[in-house]
């Protein structure tokens, strides 16, 4: 998902997109370990969503903070 498109989401979005991304990294993660996986670069891709999510969510909380 491009940063974009993150923006657009509300909070609460952002929030259910990144519980299921870490979902997904810890599937991905059982997947490696029995031997299932076959696209490893899918690990890479999911750890970078969930530190664009957390950035975004952090901007937030930061322009938040500075408009009180």
């Amino acid at each position: 998902m491009k940063i974009k498109e993150i923006r657009e989401l509300s909070t609460e979005q952002i929030k259910t997109n990144l519980l299921n991304t870490r979902q997904e990294l810890m599937n991905l993660r059982f997947q490696m370990v029995t031997g299932q996986l076959t696209d490893t670069s899918r690990f890479k891709a999911a750890r970078r969503d969930i530190a664009r999510f957390e950035t975004i969510l952090n901007e937030r909380a930061r322009a938040e903070q500075e408009g009180k």
